[in-house]
């Protein structure tokens, strides 16, 4: 199936549709049809069975041209080096010993056959083993070798013979493996395919689809599964776009980064004054007591020893916090800005997951009760679904603007003001855009509402639409450009009132009017 890039409204204005992503998305079976596709290309133009066919293929990454130009070079060297020797003219896949001899030794189990047990072999060489023991050896290899059960050998130390397809599914015992095997042999095509900068497995947890890159920006590019999942072409995260794929990497490792942990244990214990282990006051009462072996009785405000007459309430000019005490400090200040941006950042997936459910909602019964109540046709009740892909895609949006907002340099108090700014108006029109399709939404799909009701209402969801997007259109717009609106320090001025940052020449705040602070130039 042919995709583009899905639709997304925060488009650039220099931005043309060639620029995007383009991309092909492949269930199973596209894939499977495919790689037939060239198997039996190579069948067809070197005359090899489908077994030597797949081999040769991965030996060459799937590349056909790459194939028949080594091939045609040197034959011989490569079935030399695969496996691929050319043992009889007319090789049967499978020998029986009765028809040579009357008996044989296995040498894996070394147990003798006679009469008419048979013996089998790979059709590319000559060693005969029982049966029983083919079918372990392949099992083995199918469930502990991964995609190396592809690249099978003969059993015999010295021998390099290829065990291929078809003996695989003769000797596998169970389906099961059978089955694996092929699971494998797709997994093959996508992951060792020499296009395989160009073309991998949607990373969603349950989804067997693959997406073809066809052409395009390959920038900041995100990418809609069939399953639903976006997700980021490049570093195969959930997609995340503008912010940049090195952002999302250092704030999912400091999310996962037990780093985190020293810093609460610094925020919210003490160490005890004698052994310096870690305490953490769990009730009222002042007097503490380290565990054994150490048993020391502190104070938990000063960690003074506590005596009968233990008493710390008079103040000591003079006296300064310690060294620990400023690090401790600093630690509580860093872990605070921590879990500001990350509360609001899990916030904002938790209401984009929940977005994604009301949808589907929407679209599944919604919609049919609204066509049915108001008797509207689905092009006129598009209007709210575009309201929901909106929603989705402005909750994405918001919930990793938090990821980059952490990011920003301290020092670069304009910038973080001003994206502040703009995160702030796109986040306070989203609420009342969510809210306003949530909740209204509902009342008229169950409430008895008249027409002229439904009319206003999508008036209002369809404002509310343009200006939630126009909002996260600057937002977007100034994450992409890194805040390049703001320049350095001196080049502009933010209004105390709105936060806005002004160019230095501005005597007026753009937004509100206000009196630049700066002295006037004379």
């Amino acid at each position: 199936m042919d995709s583009a890039h899905h639709s997304n409204s925060f488009l650039r204005d220099d931005q043309t549709a060639s620029q995007q992503l383009h991309y092909t998305i492949l269930k199973q079976a596209d894939i499977s049809q495919r790689q037939l596709h060239e198997i039996t290309e190579v069948c067809s133009i070197l005359c090899v069975s489908r077994a030597a066919a797949i081999i040769l293929l991965r030996h060459c990454n799937w590349n056909t041209s790459k194939l028949f130009d080594k091939w045609f070079e040197e034959e011989d060297e490569v079935r030399k080096r695969l496996g691929l020797f050319k043992k009889t003219e007319t090789s049967p896949l499978v020998q029986t010993s009765s028809s040579d001899v009357c008996s044989f030794t296995c040498e894996i189990c070394f147990e003798t056959f006679v009469g008419g047990d048979r013996g089998i072999s790979s059709n590319f060489c000559g060693h005969f083993y029982c049966g029983g023991c083919w079918g372990g050896y392949v099992s083995k290899s199918i469930n502990n070798d991964g995609l190396g059960c592809l690249s099978l050998k003969c059993p015999h130390p010295s021998c390099g013979a290829a065990v291929g397809e078809d003996m695989i599914f003769l000797l596998a015992d169970i389906d099961s493996d059978k089955g694996k095997f092929s699971r494998y042999l797709v997994r093959s095509y996508i992951e060792e395919s020499y296009r395989k900068t160009k073309i991998k497995w949607c990373p969603a947890p349950g989804c067997d689809n693959a997406v073809d890159f066809v052409g395009g920006n390959k920038t900041n590019c995100d990418v809609s599964c069939l399953c639903s999942y976006i997700f980021c072409w490049n570093c195969s995260e959930e997609a995340h776009s503008p912010v940049k794929c090195e952002t999302v990497a250092k704030w999912m490792s400091k999310n996962k980064d037990e780093s985190e942990n020293m810093n609460w244990i610094l925020v919210n214990t003490k160490p005890c004054p004698q052994c310096k282990r870690p305490i953490e006051k769990n009730q009222g009462c002042n007097h503490m007591r380290c565990r054994a072996p150490c048993r020391f009785d502190f104070c938990w405000i000063c960690l003074g020893e506590w005596g009968r007459s233990h008493l710390c309430n008079s103040y000591l000019e003079g006296v300064k916090s310690n060294a620990s005490e400023k690090r401790k400090e600093m630690a509580k200040m860093s872990l605070d800005r921590y879990v500001h941006h990350y509360e609001r950042w899990i916030a904002n997936h938790d209401s984009k997951q929940k977005a994604l459910q009301d949808f589907r909602l929407v679209q599944d019964v919604h919609l049919k009760k609204l066509d049915k109540k108001y008797r509207q046709t689905n092009p006129i009740l598009s209007f709210v679904t575009e309201a929901w892909q909106e929603i989705i895609q402005c909750r994405r949006v918001l919930q990793w603007s938090y990821a980059y907002g952490f990011y920003i340099p301290e020092n670069e108090d304009g910038k973080r003001r001003f994206f502040e700014y703009l995160q702030g108006e796109a986040e306070c029109g989203l609420e009342k855009f969510h809210q306003c399709a949530e909740v209204e939404l509902e009342e008229h799909v169950n409430a008895d509402r008249s027409i002229e009701d439904f009319i206003k209402f999508r008036a209002r969801v369809v404002q509310l639409t343009v200006v939630v997007r126009n909002y996260f259109k600057s937002l977007v717009r100034a994450m992409e450009n890194d805040l390049s609106e703001i320049r350095s320090y001196g080049d502009y001025w933010s209004c105390d009132l709105c936060t806005y940052a002004n160019d230095s020449s501005a005597t007026m705040c753009v937004t509100c009017s206000s009196e630049s602070p700066l002295p006037a130039e004379f």
